[in-house]
């Protein structure tokens, strides 16, 4: 079969830059510091015990449609009211990923006449939901407050501002108590993807939002399952007349096929195995911390890093300018044992690549160690040379 030419030549662009992506599988016995599954649920055996055990009591309900059709259950609903009740919440709606759940709420809430800031750093997924959303929609410089109300001058119509808890890529948190304030001061509604937060902060891994109790200040959080919690799937959560909006106009939940039962008992039992894991959390704030420790001299071999991950996060960036001998220091550590992968552009921005080290509550300090010396000792004295 004929594939266009414009594709073909598109590929070959990727591949002469060196950033070409393929699908691969971690080799077995390495060292895991490349996944989301922060809190190790992913493949806890009390976890998968706990699944087993609820469906086996739980009358079988396959996925038989959406859920304004045939594939609504009273299971789904109390979930969701549980989901609510845990993050503080009036409501909350499900969704088949986070991907959809940004997609679902950006298309459907801010209208055309309103404002949309959002900060540069966001998710591929937010930036897509905008990009169908009719409202006009602005970057503002990440983690920039004040590049943010310099630009809310300008607004029009109900203003929204978008951003991320803790950033996938740089592993820094945005800056809610004051981005709360410059809300609360101009009536703007703020919106806060909780994708790798959720599950990590927080008493009982509610979320940063409500570790720092602001609850009531925020108007939707998108809380993801596929992080920390180990499962699939991800919620909106806020105020009951949302959710009532977004089961009525918001298309990916409208035309979307019902989790099946399988997903929602996981999703609810990794929730109720939360409070029983501050051990685990504080694990890996310590090892993120330690890791900070072991890598001072950050300005001196990475110029292009800029704002670097503050301590306690679980996300960390090792960057080099040079996908080239990026993907050669990849494998270089892959070899001695340690799952970690790079990052390429478009995913981060051209002279940003990137290896993206995820700390885990089942690491060890010695890996971390092992894996700061590995870095050192294979980077490239001169990294400024792009490929």
């Amino acid at each position: 079969m004929k594939v266009p030419e414009r594709l073909l030549r598109q590929l070959e662009a990727r591949s002469q830059k060196g950033i070409l992506r393929s699908l691969t599988s971690p080799a077995p016995g390495l060292v895991d510091f490349s996944s989301n599954d922060y809190l190790g649920l992913a493949a806890s055996e009390v976890l998968a015990q706990r699944i087993t055990e609820e469906i086996g009591h739980t009358p079988a309900h396959g996925a038989t449609g959406s859920r304004l059709l045939s594939g609504n259950t009273h299971y789904a609903q109390e979930l969701e009211e549980e989901l609510a009740l845990f993050h503080g919440a009036e409501a909350a709606l499900l969704f088949n990923s986070g991907y959809a759940a940004n997609c679902g709420f950006f298309s459907a809430v801010p209208q055309r006449g309103d404002t949309l800031f959002y900060d540069e750093a966001s998710h591929a997924s937010m930036k897509e939901g905008i990009r169908l959303s009719f409202a006009q929609s602005f970057p503002f410089r990440h983690n920039d407050v004040e590049d943010l109300q310099r630009k809310v001058k300008r607004a029009q119509g109900d203003v929204y501002v978008a951003v991320e808890s803790l950033y996938s890529m740089d592993g820094d948190f945005a800056p809610l108590l004051e981005l709360v304030t410059l809300c609360q001061e101009q009536g703007l509604f703020l919106v806060v993807d909780e994708a790798h937060s959720n599950g990590m902060y927080g008493q009982n891994g509610e979320g940063l939002v409500s570790a720092l109790k602001l609850e009531e200040q925020v108007f939707a959080r998108v809380m993801t399952f596929g992080k920390a919690m180990g499962c699939h799937g991800a919620a909106v959560i806020g105020p009951r007349q949302l959710q009532q909006f977004l089961l009525n106009f918001s298309r990916p939940f409208i035309y979307t096929t019902a989790l099946p039962l399988a997903s929602l008992v996981a999703i609810r039992q990794a929730y109720r195995l939360l409070p029983e894991l501050s051990t685990e959390r504080s694990r890996v704030q310590e090892l993120s911390n330690y890791y900070q420790s072991l890598t001072p001299d950050l300005s001196v071999w990475a110029p292009f890093s800029g704002k670097q991950a503050q301590n306690g996060s679980p996300i960390q960036a090792w960057q080099l300018p040079n996908p080239v001998a990026l993907r050669n220091l990849a494998q270089r550590i892959q070899a001695s044992g340690f799952d970690v992968r790079p990052v390429f552009s478009p995913t981060v921005r051209a002279g940003k690549e990137r290896l993206r080290l995820v700390l885990h509550a089942y690491n060890t300090p010695t890996q971390v160690l092992e894996l700061c010396n590995l870095l050192h000792q294979h980077t490239p004295k001169d990294i400024s040379l792009r490929a």
